[in-house]
């Protein structure tokens, strides 16, 4: 095989997961977002819902909306990676197109918080890496939640409280970023992004590359 060849066919790699949760205002939403607008490798990943469709909403790309029986039989059949319950509807992430897009070389973002994030990395531990965004502080985290203004008084206050119980499970996260400045956050997230796609075990040609360098003469 030829050295253009061999470089070729090094171009191949196995595709990741990649989750960034955080608690409401620390910034996952927006630095999601900025990923996906500017990585052509990463696509978000499209997950099962017993709720019905809202009238701007397309099946298959925001949600896949199933009925309750198709969600428990994927459920109880292991074909979710994870799953929720939330205010009586069923949300979960569909396991084979995952796996399909890692085999095309293909990355996944997550958008789950850090208990379907648990799920996810028991089920597929190689596979997937996760960032937890920090705020700098409560204060900020307040004051962001107060600048949305989509929020009464009464739902911010709630936020805050779940954000301190999501705070807490920090350690379950591979990295930690504290979002301070937008910028430098989003830095370091593409940063990671490369670093682990660089990973040996995921350049699937890598082994053959190698042969091939140390059979020429």
């Amino acid at each position: 095989m030829s050295p253009a060849m061999r470089a070729q066919s090094f171009a191949g790699r196995r595709g990741l997961g990649f989750v960034l949760a955080s608690p409401s205002g620390a910034g996952k939403s927006t630095l999601s977002r900025l990923l996906i607008e500017q990585d052509r490798e990463i696509a978000l990943s499209v997950s099962v819902t017993t709720r019905a469709k809202r009238s701007s909403e397309i099946d298959g790309v925001h949600y896949h909306f199933i009925s309750r029986n198709r969600f428990q039989a994927l459920r109880d059949h292991g074909e979710l990676l994870e799953w929720a319950e939330v205010h009586g509807n069923f949300y979960g992430t569909p396991r084979e197109a995952v796996e399909q897009a890692f085999s095309a070389g293909r990355d996944i973002l997550f958008d789950i918080d850090w208990q379907g994030t648990v799920q996810v990395k028991e089920k597929l531990p190689e596979d997937v890496v996760a960032i937890f965004i920090l705020p700098p502080s409560m204060k900020e985290l307040a004051a962001r939640l107060h600048r949305r203004a989509e929020d009464s008084e009464e739902v911010i206050a709630k936020r805050l409280d779940n954000a301190k119980v999501e705070i807490a499970e920090w350690r379950r996260f591979d990295y930690v970023i504290v979002n301070e400045d937008l910028t430098r956050a989003y830095d370091d997230v593409k940063a990671i992004l490369r670093t682990e796609r660089l990973k040996r075990f995921r350049q699937t040609g890598l082994e053959g590359f190698v042969e091939g360098l140390l059979a020429e003469g």
